[in-house]
């Protein structure tokens, strides 16, 4: 009997949770699509607050279980077996058939060809194809075992394909969708719900990539290297891309976000799901990094870029940095004044034996909305004398004495000595900084170059 008042409070604090979360949803997708596609995002939103959502609250609770379909999902293996013990990333495609042709074997060629012998040995692949048509599977199958048979043998590459539930792969349920986009979305989630509970024992982390995918050489080494920084900051989505994939999970977390994916109604793109899955999780802004890892390939056709609209890459050209003033409380030496590394040119600040809790900080001159930074730290040939460890603050709330903010939120984590980030601003916040700082997090006996801190704003606004 003391369990049931408990029972009532959990479904209580869910259901205000869920009132929030979906209250937010128009507001954060307003902004980043056409007024054509607008149209259909908010559908999206007004399916999401139907009474449909309401009757799952239930299930939504259990929500770190698995999924009542997920376990009873049907795989069956095309080419491959999965790999001796867990690896550190698991790259999921989920590829079904196109009107216009596939680019799946472009993409897996793409990926090899970036990836190094060593880098191998870190991943697997997984494709799952997402589609019942028997004469379309094998031919794929086929194709991929004749040309990646040696990524097959070494356990790096694995196809498989299911269904969801009870049914049998012999065919798929015939259902009615409220539009051509409705039916996309709804695949599309089944096939990445598929992708995502077949991966979550393969290893620590998780790619999520489209089936049309170029990839940048050692892309692998790049996201190590993050995952590597980042290993002891919270975070639930990493994105290495503008693309709506190139998104990196914990594999932990991919049975709760397939359980929450298939809670919704037919009308959500999983990019759209995983930004709301991130939020609610705490990770109230996206984490995106400035360099991209992943580009699209071939043309897509009208319906899917009507159906999922991609956000072109920002072209920020030179950096702003606005005028501001400098402070640090590290050493100086001889001449050396912080405000060299804030100056675009070949200065830089220097100083000997940084210690814990060191900072250095650009108060700009008046508030900016900032929409990228980029540190640097150490020589760019053989990265000596860089920051080993280290954090870039974002600080709002300028103190009286100009010399620094008195709120500070994390943009991110130095990665091996350097961070090029996307600057984005959690709803409801104030939309500008006034400050910019880094922050050693651990002493070191060394040399210490402060290369340059480059700031990004957006055009003020001319008044009329």
């Amino acid at each position: 009997m003391p369990s049931c008042p408990r029972r009532y409070i959990v479904i209580f604090v869910i259901f205000i949770i869920l009132g929030f979360f979906f209250q937010e949803e128009k507001k954060n997708v307003e902004h980043s699509i056409s007024e054509r596609k607008k149209i259909i995002v908010q559908q999206m939103v007004q399916q999401q607050l139907s009474s449909e959502i309401k009757n799952h609250l239930e299930s939504f609770k259990e929500m770190q279980k698995t999924s009542p379909l997920l376990q009873h999902t049907k795989y069956k293996l095309l080419a491959g077996d999965p790999p001796h013990g867990k690896r550190l990333l698991t790259l999921g495609i989920s590829s079904m058939q196109h009107p216009h042709g596939s680019h799946l074997l472009d993409t897996l060629h793409s990926l090899f060809r970036a990836t190094s012998e060593a880098e191998l040995e870190c991943i697997v692949v997984l494709v799952h194809l997402s589609d019942a048509d028997p004469e379309w599977l094998l031919k794929t199958a086929d194709s991929i075992l004749k040309l990646f048979a040696s990524h097959i043998r070494s356990r790096s590459l694995l196809v498989v394909t299911g269904l969801l539930g009870n049914s049998s792969l012999s065919g798929p349920v015939k259902l009615n969708y409220s539009s051509t986009c409705a039916e996309l979305y709804s695949r599309q989630r089944e096939g990445h719900a598929l992708l995502m509970n077949f991966a979550s024992q393969l290893s620590m982390y998780f790619l999520l990539l489209d089936d049309n995918t170029q990839f940048a050489p050692n892309f692998v080494s790049a996201i190590y290297g993050t995952l590597l920084a980042w290993k002891e900051e919270r975070w639930v989505v990493l994105e290495f891309s503008s693309l709506n994939s190139g998104k990196v999970l914990h594999a932990s977390d991919l049975s709760r976000f397939t359980s929450f994916s298939l809670l919704f109604p037919e009308d959500a793109p999983t990019h759209l799901l995983l930004s709301k899955f991130h939020h609610f999780l705490g990770q109230t802004v996206p984490i995106r990094f400035s360099i991209s890892l992943f580009h699209h390939m071939g043309n897509k056709s009208e319906l899917d870029d009507t159906c999922f609209p991609l956000e072109q890459d920002k072209v920020f050209g030179e950096a702003d940095n606005p005028v501001a003033t400098v402070h640090t409380s590290m050493y100086s030496l001889w001449n050396v004044i912080p405000q060299y590394a804030y100056i675009l040119n070949e200065e830089y600040y220097s100083t000997l034996d940084p210690v814990e809790g060191n900072h250095f900080t650009v108060v700009l001159n008046k508030p900016h909305r900032v929409t990228r930074i980029a540190v640097l730290t150490g020589s760019a040939d053989q990265g000596l004398y860089r920051l080993n460890k280290g954090h870039v603050l974002l600080g709002s709330e300028p103190l009286g004495d100009s010399r620094g903010c008195a709120r500070y939120t994390l943009l991110g984590p130095l990665v091996e000595g350097k961070l090029d980030q996307r600057v984005f601003y959690e709803e409801g916040s104030g939309r500008e900084l006034n400050c910019i700082q880094l922050l050693v997090l651990e002493s070191q006996e060394s040399w210490l170059l402060i290369k340059q801190i480059k700031v990004w704003v957006e055009p003020e606004e001319e008044e009329i």
